[in-house]
């Protein structure tokens, strides 16, 4: 018990930290450091974030519904993948899972990417820009589908003689009993559609378009140049909070997602497959 305990509180210790260096006044947190508690109050990181708010505001409600279809659509395409490369019927499976693993290892590189979702896919300034690139990932689908063929062949069979077909299989059996497997992917999935800025400044250019965790860099960003213009002798640029700003940053992105593990959490340790096979 009491090595749960620290273990928890080094788990929550550095968003402590973090947390406490978002209240600190710029100039203790350059020269001092980070500390539980903050020397100096101040908020001005916070209030330079929330100076145009309805920025912000707007980057949630795009990165929220990216994440929300993105999830979606993502972890239903590497299951319908995952689920027949799974099964010993299919001919040709390990050369299609080979194909899968072979994207892991060698890419055509940016250009390509980039010409393929501009030219020929027409993802340039839309919804779908963030959403459609990340939907297929070959290593959620293995992971899927040596999860798939761990399940016991006889629930299948007993499946197939109660007359249902291969996608009421997977719908009705394969994917209640996967759940722990899916919802590791999920969890992994929506973090990764979360935390992206990269297809927001490769693909996006409307402002009104621009994911949450794109619009907060060009904050930070646009912060570090003013600091560093007044290193150089610019007078007249006046120092922002640039160490507050990161710190602020990763408070105001981590808050929403951080409630997905207490309801995932259940389905990594619950054993679905208990009594679903009888001796």
């Amino acid at each position: 018990m009491t090595l749960a305990i620290l273990f928890a509180i080094v788990c929550v210790l550095p968003f402590v930290l973090i947390l406490s260096g978002s209240f600190t006044e710029e100039r203790q947190l350059v020269q001092k450091g980070l500390s539980l508690l903050p020397r100096v109050v101040s908020f001005d990181a916070y209030k330079m974030l929330l100076a145009n708010r309805e920025r912000v505001i707007n980057g949630y409600v795009v990165t929220i519904i990216v994440t929300a279809i993105g999830t979606s659509f993502s972890v239903l395409m590497n299951s319908l993948m995952a689920y027949p490369i799974s099964r010993k019927q299919l001919k040709f499976r390990n050369y299609i899972a080979f194909f899968a693993f072979f994207t892991m290892l060698f890419n055509g590189g940016m250009v390509p990417w980039y010409i393929i979702c501009v030219k020929y896919l027409g993802l340039r300034d839309s919804i779908w820009a963030l959403i459609l690139p990340y939907c297929a990932n070959a290593w959620y689908m293995l992971l899927l589908r040596n999860y798939f063929k761990s399940l016991p062949d006889e629930i299948f069979e007993s499946a197939k003689i109660d007359g249902a077909g291969e996608f009421r299989i997977f719908w009705v059996v394969a994917l209640p009993l996967s759940i722990p497997a899916i919802a590791s992917v999920t969890l992994f999935i929506a973090l990764m559609y979360w935390n992206d800025w990269w297809l927001g400044i490769m693909l996006i250019e409307r402002r009104d378009l621009a994911p949450l965790q794109l619009m907060l860099r060009s904050i930070i960003s646009n912060a570090l140049f003013a600091s560093s213009g007044q290193a150089y002798g610019l007078r007249d640029v006046v120092r922002p909070p640039a160490e507050g700003v990161k710190m602020a940053a990763t408070v105001v992105t981590v808050g929403p997602i951080i409630f997905l593990y207490p309801m995932l959490q259940k389905y990594f340790i619950k054993g679905l497959l208990v009594g679903a096979v009888k001796a």
